[in-house]
This record gives C-alpha cells, structure tokens and sequence, in this order.
C-alpha cells in the first residue's frame, strides 16, 4: 500500500522572538530557548494548550496516523509530543529538515541551525523515540532562501518522505502521515502537493493558523518519484486539499495566521 493522506499542521502558539536585521542577532523575549538557540523556542504556556487539543483531534482522524514526520525545531517537536501518547507508540517519529524552517536570504549573516538529533532525542524528547536511522532530505542553507529556492526545498523534501514510505513493507493498509512544520514551509506544502502555485507568492491560498490541520488526499493511479509539481500537477502524482487550515478542534479557532506579505525580506 501507499500513502494516500497528508495530514499537515503548524506549531502551536510560540514564544515570540525578534530578529536585529542590522546585526543578525536574534533575541528571544523572556523566557530562555531550552536548546540554547535563540530561534528554538518553545511553546507559550496557550501553546501547550492547542497541543493538547490539536493531539485528541488527530486521534480521531482517519484513516489513521502511521508515520509523523517533523521540523527538528523544538516547538515542532513539542506540538506533536501529547498528539504520540494518543497515537500511539508504534507511530513512526521522523525529523526531517527539509521541513524545517524558513529564513529568507541574507547576504550579512549567517541564520541558526537547529539542535542535532541526538541532542533532541536524548534531552529534550526521549518519549518521542524519535527515528534515528532516517537520515534528513535535504539541509535548508544557513544563508536562508528565496521563495522560490524554498518551494524547490519543500517538493524535493516531499517527494522524498513520500517515496520513502511507499517503499516500505509491510503495510497492509492505506497510509496516513502527518508533517508538523512552520508557516512558510506549510504554505509551500500545500502548493507543491497540489501543484498549484499562484502567480505572486504573496497570494493568500493555503493557510497556516497554529495547530491547524490541514488534508490532502492523493490523486491515484499518478504514482511516482516526480518533483516538477508545477502546473498542477504536483509531486508524486498530485494532491488534493480536503481541508485548509481547520481549527474545529481549538477554543480559540484560528490564531497567528501568516502569509508570505508578513515575510520581512
């Protein structure tokens, strides 16, 4: 069997931090970042709420859950932590750059990278039993990117975990995955699953509320290791959205949403 359903959600309600664009120093407002990083924020205590009330709404999704596959930021990891012990421990917890952040191209400085995985599994999320044999897809550049280079980021980033899961044994049924990532990197998901990119990127489309969830559902029968998504067709065969951004399941509905406007380039 393979993948038929994408599940995409973005972090939780996050501690804020600023950016010095003069400098490249980023600062964190006051509460410390647990890796160190001043970008590896974790989640504000309203945050760890919608985790808890984004986990029961995942539960109940179907088809269900097999595979999770994240951003190795911390409020990424966070988010998807309570949505486990509701899944599951034979759900698959994967952390892959790819769906990592997004910086946007700097000449002046250097962004920061995220904590490694052995750190992550072993300090911050033992619970998590985070896949340590997945190796990442790609590696965002720490110099940032583009729109554009972030899209072509994103497909390649897709079209791997994709493949990769198809190309596992052993299912004996349809499968369903969840990728638990950023505003920007959601966006970009969405558009290259259905490969429907609109002519200015700043374009409201695919929306990226914390804790939201969004779902495509794969068009059959156009299997394969296919990264020019464009046109509509979209990798791997193409996507269709069932669900944009859905917030049924927070009190506080729809919160934070972004949208490339909002990006400071």
């Amino acid at each position: 069997m393979v993948v038929k359903t994408i599940y995409v959600t973005r972090h939780a309600f996050r501690v804020a931090y600023t950016l010095d664009a003069a400098t490249g120093q980023y600062h964190t407002q006051g509460i410390q970042s647990p890796t160190a990083i001043p970008t590896d924020v974790p989640l504000a205590a309203y945050g760890v709420q919608q985790s808890h009330q984004l986990a029961t709404a995942l539960a109940n999704l179907r088809p269900r859950i097999c595979y999770i596959y994240s951003s190795p930021f911390y409020r990424c990891l966070q988010t998807i932590e309570p949505a486990i012990h509701n899944l599951g421990e034979d759900v698959k917890v994967r952390v892959d750059n790819g769906v990592g952040e997004w910086y946007g191209p700097s000449k002046r400085f250097l962004h920061p990278s995220p904590a490694s995985l052995s750190l992550l599994s072993s300090s911050f999320f033992p619970s998590l039993n985070i896949d340590p044999a997945f190796a990442p897809s790609i590696i965002p550049p720490p110099s940032g990117e583009t729109i554009s280079q972030l899209h072509d980021r994103v497909a390649y980033a897709l079209s791997h975990i994709i493949c990769t899961v198809d190309a596992e044994t052993g299912h004996d049924k349809d499968i369903a995955i969840l990728i638990c990532t950023h505003a920007a990197t959601l966006i970009a998901t969405g558009r290259c699953l259905t490969g429907e990119m609109p002519q200015h990127a700043c374009e409201e489309d695919f929306l990226a509320p914390c804790a939201g969830i969004s779902k495509f559902v794969r068009r059959m029968g156009r299997e394969g290791d296919d990264r020019e998504w464009r046109g509509g067709k979209g990798v791997c065969g193409g996507w269709d959205c069932l669900l944009n951004g859905n917030c049924d399941h927070l009190t506080g509905g729809a919160e934070r949403t972004w949208g490339f406007k909002d990006a400071d380039l």
